[in-house]
């Protein structure tokens, strides 16, 4: 299966998986408003062997076969790091 991902220029850390290239319109409005103007960063075959660093491959691959799009987000804050620091 093909992805094709972007990146939002609102939200840092933020991606956008497509099913098919361009269709943003999978991407409900509620979500995609948000994140701004996004910027393709590649196309990737998401093969049953693909790891990829921050996302479950086998989810990402579930997702878009079921909504035509997956979201991964900034992971979360790490809590032994002290923001004022």
């Amino acid at each position: 299966m093909q992805a094709y991902v972007y990146k939002s220029l609102r939200k840092a850390d933020t991606f956008v998986y497509l099913a098919k290239r361009d269709d943003f319109s999978v991407v409900p409005e509620p979500l995609r408003t948000p994140l701004g103007e996004l910027s393709f960063v590649l196309e990737v075959a998401l093969t049953p062997d693909r790891t990829l660093a921050r996302e479950d491959a086998a989810v990402v691959r579930e997702n878009l076969a079921a909504r035509g799009f997956h979201i991964q987000f900034p992971p979360p804050p790490d809590p032994r790091v002290r923001a004022d620091a």
